[in-house]
């Protein structure tokens, strides 16, 4: 890479496992950008004099945060985008030509993208979506239902954390206890039908690679129902292929990493990434 070629990256303790450098690497690839996008360790120690060294570097143009620093970040930075704060986490920061730092949640409309599809939430019985867990990666996924129209349950075995979640958001009457389906009173099943459930999404690790599976039954679940899980190794999660098995729409977690990506790809390098067929593409090397 030469001094001047403009570059970004993604930061995180570990970072050998982002999937984040293959996405943008074949989108700079397809478009023919004279640009680079690379994985760089940086502890939690390391943070703030990361960031102040890439303030003074013209070819950086910004960075997506991975875990654990999507919180430590935010203080470290001049601005913050509304909805990052919102969430309460920064998964992408970009530099200014001034040097200056602004902070985003991608995850947002990247785990929205790929509902766009389905009709709006109102047009269900209930338009109720279960969302599995409370943790960092719920904030922005529950963020996201709440301004999409969605009624949220949220089911954690930490009933605290799940109302406190639920809380921010003005609704402490939809936390549960357990990661059992009946625990959530609207997911009452009628007829074999969920009552009003238009989607499920996991958000937990469970069912990750090295992980223990979910433990979670469908079999009292049919009819238009969406099960999302964000999970992106495996991509076809245990849950996922309980739901194909059950006739039930299924999205992946590579949808929603594609999705985030891709707003950040603009933030970074200003122009639109190929998608349509090119996701065809991208998903193959992504599973190879």
């Amino acid at each position: 890479m030469s001094a001047m070629q403009p570059y970004a990256e993604v930061i995180g303790d570990p970072i050998v496992q982002s999937k984040s450098p293959a996405i943008h690497g074949f989108w700079l690839e397809q478009l023919g950008i004279d640009a680079d996008y690379r994985a760089t360790h940086v502890t939690g120690t390391g943070l703030a004099d990361y960031l102040a060294a890439r303030r003074g570097d013209a070819a950086w143009r910004g960075c997506n945060v991975t875990m654990p620093h999507k919180l430590a970040v935010m203080p470290l930075l001049d601005r913050l985008d509304p909805v990052a704060v919102a969430v309460g986490a920064v998964n992408t920061i970009v530099r200014a030509d001034d040097g200056t730092l602004t902070g985003y949640n991608t995850d947002v409309p990247g785990f929205l993208e790929p509902l766009q599809p389905l009709p709006p939430a109102e047009d269900f019985p209930t338009g109720v979506a279960i969302v599995l867990g409370a943790g960092g990666a719920a904030r922005a996924v529950v963020y996201a239902l709440w301004q999409a129209g969605y009624a949220i349950d949220i089911l954690n075995r930490d009933v605290g954390k799940a109302r406190s979640l639920a809380m921010e958001f003005g609704a402490p009457d939809t936390a549960f206890a357990g990661l059992e389906l009946p625990a959530a009173p609207r997911l009452e099943v009628a007829d074999g039908q969920p009552a009003g459930a238009a989607l499920l999404v996991n958000t937990t690790a469970l069912g990750m690679v090295g992980q223990p599976p979910l433990d979670l039954s469908l079999d009292r679940v049919a009819g238009p129902v969406t099960v999302y899980d964000i999970v992106t190794a495996p991509v076809l999660t245990p849950l996922l292929a309980q739901a194909e098995r059950r006739g039930l729409r299924c999205i992946d977690g590579l949808s929603m990493l594609i999705g985030q990506a891709d707003h950040a790809f603009r933030h970074f390098f200003g122009v639109n990434p190929p998608r349509g067929d090119a996701d065809v593409v991208l998903r193959t090397r992504l599973t190879a």
